[in-house]
Formats: structure tokens, sequence, C-alpha cells
């Protein structure tokens, strides 16, 4: 059986990938070091399949190198990595650690281990972020970087190491880039699951600044499906931009969701839009041109942003016990307004 390495796989997106990887008959190992936004909810429905085994490991770790070498898989998904661009302002070191230092370790080990197991691939999975500030139009895979927060920098210094490490040394790597995710199993440190959340506690929604940040909204299972058509079907050393085209601001999303709220009846009377104190170098709005990944591996999102919301609005609304494996103060605490 073809084996999978994700790394970061007790997390939203990891843990929604490995899922779909498991129900695609891959094998796969799942490595994460298990931090405040790692989850063992996340893998619940898949902890006991044959198919699948959970190693805790950092990626700064040379431990990885034998894990690779015992697995040999003919995939890593790289998707370990601090994310929150909050938390990025208070504590930029932790996101120079994983992001950058530990894509290093993973670039120098797979160096060595792609040289003896050629069928191999690595995909890097990055973020729009990268490129900053898109006031018009959409950003293609050749638009310059242009990051903005901590956060950003350390994913766009990632992506440029891997991209390094492909002219330089011929390792087989893809770089993608994708737009926001938004489903089952995210943090409530982010603003879909945050904002359900207070709906579900009968509290204000906060929302930063006037709302009028744009972003392009992605439902997860569509990213993953993207990610991996690349590993199967992408060109090594390429970067594919992974989006859906359909851009919403924060009040907007808002707004959404207490109507989704009141179609489920689940409105208390304190469910009001409060708007606080903007996050500080805020991008105004962020969006992505996917022709590439579209046209070249004939992919596109399957789930609209209506039907998105309905499904992870049920989810979290079923899976409540979800919201007690989670620390209140990771929940509640306002982070990122340090100047």
């Amino acid at each position: 059986m073809k084996k999978i390495i994700v790394t970061g796989g007790l997390g939203f997106i990891g843990s929604n990938l490995i899922e779909l990887l498991l129900k695609k008959n891959y094998y796969v190992i799942n490595l994460d070091k298990v931090t405040y936004s790692s989850n063992f909810y996340n893998t619940k429905t898949f902890k006991n399949n044959r198919n699948y085994k959970f190693i805790k490991c950092d990626i700064k770790n040379k431990k990885i190198e034998k894990i690779f070498n015992k697995y040999k898989p003919i995939g890593i998904f790289n998707l370990a990595a601090e994310t929150h661009v909050d938390r990025s302002i208070d504590s930029p070191k932790n996101f120079i650690d994983s992001n950058i230092i530990g894509v290093f370790n993973i670039l120098e080990i797979f160096r060595k281990f792609s040289k003896k197991n050629k069928k191999t691939r690595l995909i890097h999975i990055s973020t729009d972020e990268v490129f900053g500030d898109i006031l018009k139009g959409r950003s293609n895979e050749n638009y310059p970087y242009k990051p903005s927060s901590p956060y950003a920098a350390s994913k766009a210094s990632s992506d440029h190491l891997v991209s390094s490490y492909v002219r330089t040394y011929n390792i087989p790597a893809i770089i993608t880039n994708c737009s926001n995710n938004y489903g089952p199993k995210q943090h409530p440190e982010k603003l879909i699951p945050k904002l359900i959340y207070n709906i579900f506690m009968n509290r204000a929604l906060p929302i930063y600044g006037k709302g009028t940040n744009s972003r392009e909204w992605i439902y997860v299972t569509d990213h993953c499906e993207a990610l991996i058509k690349i590993f199967e079907k992408g060109k090594i050393g390429n970067f594919y931009n992974i989006g859906s085209n359909k851009n919403q601001t924060n009040l907007e999303i808002c707004k959404k969701l207490i109507n989704e709220a009141n179609r489920n009846k689940n409105l208390g009377k304190n469910v009001k839009i409060k708007f606080v104190k903007d996050r500080p170098g805020h991008d105004i709005r962020y969006a992505l041109n996917s022709l590439k990944l579209k046209k070249a591996l004939k992919w596109k999102p399957k789930i609209n942003l209506t039907e998105g919301i309905k499904r992870t609005f049920k989810w979290y609304s079923d899976n409540k016990k979800y919201y007690q494996t989670i620390s209140l103060t990771d929940i509640n605490k306002r982070l990122g307004t340090k100047n």
C-alpha cells in the first residue's frame, strides 16, 4: 500500500486531508508535535483505521529522517505550521522556528531521502497571504511576494526555501498557495468557528475594524481535493494557487452565519455584531488567480459558500464537545493587539 506522510495532521486542514487520503486507500502517517491548535478530536473518526498511524514529532526534530527511511513515503504533505496572524504579532519567534527552521530541517532530510527514493514528492502547503494586499484583480503564481505579518513573512520564507532546493538540489517538490479555508475542525481562534462559538454562547460577534476586509473563501475539502490532485498530477517545481475565485468581506461572512443561526432557530438576544479595534497591519484584500490549476489539472471547487457555511454550522452544532477539548483562554482571549 502506498504510504503518505502528513505533517501537522492533528490540525484543521491536515486532519481533513488525512480523512480524504484514507478514503482514497493511502496508508497515512501523521506527524504532529501536539500544540494548542492540535486536537485529537479531529482524528476520532479514523484513529482506529488500520491504515493510519500517529507519531508525535516536531518537524524541527532529526527523528524525521528515521521516520522517512522506515516508511518510505511516496508523498509528504507539509502542513505543519504556526498559522494565526494575531499570534504572530504577539509571538513571532514561534513562527520563525516552525515555519522556517522546521521547513529547513524537512528539506535537508528530504534532499537525501529523495535521492534514494526517486518516486517520492514533497507538497509544501502555503498561503495567499504571502502576496499581501491585492487591492485590485487577482494574484497569479508569478505575482511578487509582499507579506505584511510575521506569519505571512515566515510562510513566504519557507516558500523561497523550498523553491531554492528545487533549483539547487533538484528535489521533487511542489508549492501550493491557498486562500482562506473554512469548514469542520477549525480552531475557534479563526473567524468563522469563533463567530459560531459566540452564537452558541449567546455572545456578541467581534469584527475587526469596519468589517470591510475581503477574503477569498474555500471549503476545506475542496482544498484537500486540490492538494491530492497536485500530488498525483502536478508538475515538479511548480507553484499552484488554490482558490474559489469568490470573495466576501468579514461583515458579509458574519451576516451569513447570523442567517444560518436564524434558520436553525439558534440565535440568542445577545448575538449582535460588535466592531472591535483592528489588527495591526491588517491586509485589506486577498484574492488569487487559480486558472493555472483549473486548466492544467482540471480542478474546480465543488462547494459554494452558502452550502459550505451550512455544512460548517451543522458540524459545530453536532460536535459541541469539540469546544470542550480547547482551552477557554485560546477561544476567548484577544490576541494581536500589540503595536
